[in-house]
């Protein structure tokens, strides 16, 4: 097997190098992004569980980010040529919450979670918090934790981008208790990451989320309309965005739908809404960029198609009037409602929005581009004392993903009439003419 202090198959830049080769019993580490700081703390803990023979923890803010960590676990496994078994388990009955392992040479586990307080307990090992700054109840999390690392002199390992001030990663920045690493994108670059850091720069065209994202800088959050701490706390892992339609259609709650149009410079987004009692779900969001109008409309009335669906939003200025004009003419005003985006509505929306995160009657998946979207949005005063809704516009998007959801979310708020199902589409039939 190959040497588990310096692994030769793995030509690192130095700060990872420097990070894998830590003795250090507690590690915060702020790393830029596409610096490899998954990758890099799955090989440390996978060799310091080795040499340890100690199970590894490692916690991720979702199950689809817990397996993508897994599979970079053994993946370094298989370069290592270690012997592996990776297996699903399920977690708990009645939910959706599975937690993955691989089997290690001496009975070392390690061990694959989704970020909850309740799935890290009852478990002993090393730690490692991946992006801890995007862990929903991060306090409670933490809690849960620590009474692991008791027993053998645990290891935790913290790391993370910064979103924001409001949350734990942020205040472990100041505890001397920890071995602190901050790794920038120039910085890494200097020490061999090969990256062209002005194509980033450029391509992102957002110098506020570049600095948090690449510079590593903890902004403060006083113009954002949700703080990130509001929006990590409506996050749910259980939740994902690509739901397809068919599996929407079978959903047994109403459902609400919010689409704001684009085109070439910003994103066509069509978020979902379920009603489970008080809470609002999401169940899917359907993004486009550069799609033609025929083509977003087909999959506009793939959605409002569905026998579920109560009601409508859809943006109905400029780009989308048309789009609007022909769902209202296939579908019924009394589903589909064009709204035309002003001061008033989107103040009256936005507010709708921000309330139910306040009280935490939405849920929605746990998403880097969800996250930052909602984030990028900013209430400022005019001079004129007007109230005014601004966003950054980058390629990934100008708050479209903000803007759709707070149209669900307004149909959702709307009285509702009697269901009604239409077909739009020519009836199938089977070849030996069964219908």
């Amino acid at each position: 097997m190959t040497d588990t202090k310096h692994p030769s198959l793995f030509p690192l830049p130095s700060y990872q190098k420097a990070a894998v080769d830590s003795d250090a019993r507690f590690r915060w580490s702020c790393w830029s992004r596409q610096t490899g700081k998954s990758f890099t703390m799955a090989l440390r803990r996978i060799l310091r569980g080795i040499r340890r023979r100690r199970n590894q923890i490692f916690l991720s803010a979702s199950e689809r980010q817990s397996r993508e960590l897994m599979d970079k676990a053994r993946r370094h496994c298989q370069m290592l040529q270690i012997a592996t078994r990776l297996h699903d388990v399920d977690y708990f009955d009645g939910t959706s919450f599975k937690r993955l392992e691989i089997t290690l040479p001496g009975g070392v586990r390690i061990i694959g979670l989704p970020a909850n307080a309740t799935t890290v307990r009852g478990f002993t090992g090393d730690v490692f918090l991946d992006e801890f700054a995007m862990h929903r109840d991060d306090l409670d999390i933490w809690a849960a934790v620590f009474p692991t690392l008791l027993r053998g002199d645990g290891e935790l390992d913290v790391a993370s981008t910064p979103k924001g001030k409001s949350n734990m990663f942020y205040r472990l920045s100041k505890n001397d208790r920890f071995q602190r690493s901050i790794v920038t994108l120039p910085s890494a670059i200097e020490q061999g990451l090969e990256v062209d850091a002005n194509e980033i720069r450029e391509s992102m065209a957002d110098d506020q989320l570049y600095r948090q994202e690449f510079l590593c800088e903890f902004l403060d959050e006083t113009t954002a309309f949700l703080t990130y701490e509001q929006i990590c706390a409506c996050q749910d892992p259980t939740l994902a965005k690509d739901t397809h339609v068919d599996d929407v259609a079978v959903l047994p709650g109403d459902l609400f739908v919010g689409i704001d149009i684009g085109r070439k410079r910003d994103l066509t987004v069509i978020w979902i809404l379920e009603r489970e009692d008080n809470t609002l779900v999401t169940r899917a969001v359907y993004e486009r960029q550069g799609c033609p109008f025929r083509d977003q409309y087909e999959l506009v009335s793939d959605v409002l198609a569905l026998r579920n669906v109560r009601r409508c939003c859809i943006d109905a200025g400029g780009l989308g009037m048309q789009l609007a004009e022909s769902a209202v003419e296939d579908f019924g005003a009394h589903r589909v409602v064009p709204i035309t985006f002003n001061n008033a509505t989107k103040s009256e929306m936005a507010g709708r929005l921000r309330i139910a995160v306040e009280e935490r009657r939405i849920r929605i998946p746990v998403d880097d581009s969800v996250r930052d979207d909602w984030h990028s949005l900013q209430r400022n005063i005019t001079t004129a004392g007007q109230l005014r809704f601004d966003a950054t516009r980058s390629n990934t998007g100008h708050a479209d993903r903000f803007w759709a959801a707070a149209l669900a979310m307004h149909a959702a708020g709307s009285p509702l009439g009697p269901k009604n199902c239409l077909n739009v589409k020519p009836l199938a039939f089977a070849r030996d003419g069964a219908w």
